[in-house]
């Protein structure tokens, strides 16, 4: 799939005013970059990843190894983007404060 700025644009649904540091459960999109399928390929209907596709989705459910405060529900690679939802807890800390690959 070729990526085209002007028909493949998307406008923030951002609520205005909301502070997303809180806890809640949170869906998020992965884009790769440029949109290229870098994670698989799609064969008779099926998502099917390469190496880098399953580095992904082993990273995504590896999450909470090092933030025990982040819980993970739904997910799925797809070969140039992903889908999860992500669930903050109590106790979460989110921002310039967090240390990434603790743990």
């Amino acid at each position: 799939m070729i990526y085209h700025p002007e028909k493949h644009h998307r406008r923030s649904i951002r609520l205005q005013g909301y502070d997303y540091t809180q806890p809640g459960a949170y869906f998020i999109t992965l884009c790769a970059y440029n949109h290229e399928c870098l994670f698989g390929d799609v064969i008779d209907g099926n998502v099917l990843l390469n190496a880098l596709g399953r580095c992904v989705e082993s990273t995504w459910f590896d999450l909470p190894r090092h933030n025990p405060h982040v819980s993970l529900d739904a997910f799925i690679v797809m070969p140039n983007h992903g889908h999860g939802i992500v669930v903050l807890n109590d106790g979460i800390i989110v921002g310039a404060g967090s240390v990434v690959g603790a743990g």
